[in-house]
């Protein structure tokens, strides 16, 4: 690891310190020129590079991109300033596409191609008629997930910005204010599946309302809080008369990733919000801060993961029934039916990206493990989540603990509310080079992360 080095000047000393011991004292008379020693001093500082130690990490450096990453890997800027980036597709040619949660110069998607091969884009080019989240690339088109519709446009050959104008997939999913975003991932048989989240809380009959009950049975799983499946070739399709509904209960996964290998579909839930707000005499601030998990999941036909009715508690280790349907933080019932989540991280750090990487590049431990982004949430007294974590993976499910991969996108050690955050990490796109690629949606930044082998 290299040394993180500082000084202190005394009246007749320079006491430099390296990782916070005492490395060295070098002693002078009074009678020292004070240019010699300012010299001396500067010329030691430069000498020194800054590195540092996280947890669930190994050792790490800041490199140009300005994100702390471990050892041997390094990352660089590849643009800024495009807009608010959400999620991320790189063709073969490593052309980039990222989606825009609002329209910029015109377009909800911003095309970027490096003609230099030094990893930074020097055209971007916007395009699109709809802004939005979901984006992916299929057999010569690029599919684009508005909030009320999914659309492909057609790509030529050796072209960076696709044709203007646009074929509709699947439509008739209707315009909402909370969870709107259409997020989607393909299979090999052709299917394109698509999140549509839930407009609301805990499915209360008055939303985010203290006092209010749970609708029982819940109405809003009719057309929400699930994954639909469509034909991803299929032209006009409307969601209740053609779409599937593939999984429910998910009251909303802006991480969504069909795992080739597996031949399996995962997501990552957002977790209800506002336990402590609305029901204070079961939670405190500091459980509501970690409660509920944000769930990892693997998602089968026929999969219900329980909400509204139910949430998964990391702590308990278990499925409990929500306070809305009469539950106590303690009490099963009938979540003891639902289907568990692979994995739980802490409440309310916002995944909105997952990525199975299956590059060459890095090492051999990350070879079908799961890249998260975490954008981090509203919902906290003590703001956690921006960063990059990996998690280890063999076959279907994980063999190992999590652990954070790249740090560094706040900016800033405290963050109060999510406007204290530089930069909120939101896609994930790999390079045909095996590079990971991660976008923020603050301030439109897309960086490019390598490894080399020391």
């Amino acid at each position: 690891m290299k040394r993180t080095c500082c000084f202190m000047i005394s009246k007749n000393n320079i006491i430099i310190l390296c990782n916070m011991k005492l490395h060295d004292t070098i002693k002078k008379q009074k009678r020292m020129n004070l240019k010699l020693l300012l010299i001396l001093v500067f010329t030691f500082i430069l000498s020194c590079r800054t590195s540092h130690e996280r947890k669930n990490s190994e050792d790490t450096d800041v490199e140009d991109g300005g994100l702390i990453l471990p050892e041997g890997f390094s990352s660089l800027i590849v643009a800024e300033d495009l807009g608010h980036t959400r999620h991320m597709e790189v063709s073969g040619n490593g052309d980039i596409y990222a989606s825009l949660s609002q329209t910029k110069n015109g377009g909800g998607i911003v095309c970027l191609r490096d003609t230099t091969n030094d990893g930074k884009a020097d055209i971007v080019k916007y395009a699109g008629a709809f802004d939005g989240t979901g984006i992916g690339l299929r057999n010569g088109y690029l599919y684009f997930g508005a909030d009320t519709v999914i659309v492909r446009y057609k790509l030529k050959p050796g072209e960076l910005v696709p044709d203007s104008s646009y074929e509709v997939i699947a439509a008739g999913f209707e315009e909402t204010h909370q969870h709107s975003t259409k997020p989607f991932s393909f299979d090999e048989a052709g299917n394109i599946y698509v999140t549509v989240g839930a407009p609301s809380n805990a499915c209360m009959e008055q939303d985010r309302t203290k006092g209010s009950p749970g609708m029982d049975p819940c109405p809003i799983l009719e057309k929400f809080g699930g994954i639909w499946r469509f034909s991803a070739d299929k032209l006009n399709q409307d969601q209740m008369k053609d779409g599937f509904r593939y999984a429910t209960g998910i009251r909303n996964a802006v991480a969504i990733h069909w795992n080739r290998k597996e031949g399996k579909l995962y997501a990552l839930q957002h977790g209800r919000d506002q336990l402590n707000q609305f029901f204070p005499e079961l939670y405190s601030e500091e459980k509501s801060n970690e409660l509920p998990a944000e769930e990892f999941l693997l998602v089968e036909e026929g999969s219900d993961f329980g909400w509204p009715y139910c949430y998964y508690d990391q702590i308990q280790q278990k499925k409990v029934l929500a306070p809305e349907y009469g539950g106590d933080g303690i009490r099963v019932d009938r979540c003891e039916k639902k289907d568990d989540p692979i994995l739980a991280f802490p409440g309310h750090i916002g995944p909105n990206d997952l990525l199975f990487y299956t590059g060459d590049m890095f090492p051999e431990k990350y070879k079908n493990g799961a890249f998260i982004a975490f954008h981090g949430s509203w919902n906290r007294s003590e703001q956690k989540g921006y960063t990059v974590v990996f998690v280890p993976f063999n076959g279907k499910i994980p063999n190992g603990e999590w652990e954070v991969f790249a740090d560094g996108f706040a900016g800033v050690d405290v963050i109060t509310n999510t406007s204290d955050a530089k930069h909120r990490p939101c896609g994930l796109a790999q390079g045909p080079d095996g590079s990971l690629y991660v976008c923020d949606d603050e301030k439109g930044t897309i960086w490019k992360i390598t490894y080399r082998q020391s």
